[in-house]
């Protein structure tokens, strides 16, 4: 117990490392219950936000630890407090954007159809706001969560912090099992698609009965994929309304073609 007693003494940036994730997970809840009441409110039907199991969204758990840990220095600068925070915020949610999309293969949020965006992960009336919300939290909320965590012993401080670590591996195993299904079969109803269109292209062009095999079980396996595929990312599309594959990941009819001639190719400098 003297050991783990020792751990209130293990700072980051004169930030104790148990404080430091109490906060992470207190905003991840707040984060969490901002979104699910706007878009629930947009949606005017319960939305409940997050690619976790449960009511957190961590991008805004790790969003504010940034700010206590980065912007505080600058309370007394507000135009650099400002900037600082609109700098670093956008950075964050591109790179969590990038991450999610490198490894999932799905866009959880897209901004393209607003002026100013980046690939669609970030824009610029989004990281205006990102500079809003740290004044918000630094100034306002903050020292309020500040009087409240200190009326609270540490070894209930400490508790807490294992509790909620416990309650966040368990949720964190179960949801990337369910986001590495979900990764597994997009990139596999991709590469039956291209496969698929393809085969039908070689078809049209007559080139054998075995081509017209090949695209029937083609199109059962498919057909078999994309309803697995349904089923399983059903709860992030529920969660998130415009959920799209990445670019990389998206069936175009230039894809098509391009795949469709190349086939094509390699047919007629077999037979000539």
């Amino acid at each position: 117990m003297i050991e783990l007693a020792l751990l209130r003494y293990v700072t980051i940036l004169d930030f104790p490392l148990v404080e430091l994730f109490i906060y992470f997970a207190l905003y991840s809840f707040l984060g969490w219950l901002m979104e699910t009441c706007y878009c629930s409110i947009m949606e005017h039907r319960f939305v409940p936000r997050g690619f976790l199991y449960g009511p957190v969204c961590p991008i805004y758990g790790g969003g504010v630890v940034l700010m206590l840990l980065f912007f505080t220095p600058l309370k007394d600068n507000l135009a650099l407090f400002y900037i600082v925070s609109v700098v670093v915020m956008t950075s964050w949610e591109y790179l969590v954007a990038w991450l999610l999309e490198t490894t999932t293969h799905v866009k959880y949020w897209d901004y393209s159809n607003y002026k100013f965006n980046i690939k669609g992960r970030v824009c610029l009336w989004v990281a205006l706001v990102w500079g809003v919300l740290s004044y918000v939290v630094i100034f306002w909320i903050q020292p309020q969560v500040d009087r409240l965590y200190e009326m609270i012993p540490y070894r209930v401080h400490f508790t807490m912090a294992l509790i909620i670590l416990a309650l966040f591996l368990i949720d964190g195993a179960l949801t990337i099992h369910h986001l590495a299904l979900v990764s597994k079969l997009v990139v596999s109803v991709h590469t039956l698609g291209q496969e698929l269109q393809v085969q039908l292209a070689l078809a049209k062009a007559e080139l054998g009965d075995k081509v017209s095999e090949e695209v029937d079980a083609l199109q059962a396996k498919y057909r078999e994929q994309v309803a697995s595929l349904e089923m399983h990312s059903r709860r992030f599309r529920e969660r998130y309304a415009g959920l799209k594959a990445s670019k990389g990941f998206v069936i175009n009819h230039e894809h098509i073609v391009e795949a469709a001639r190349a086939a094509l190719a390699k047919i007629a400098d077999r037979n000539g």
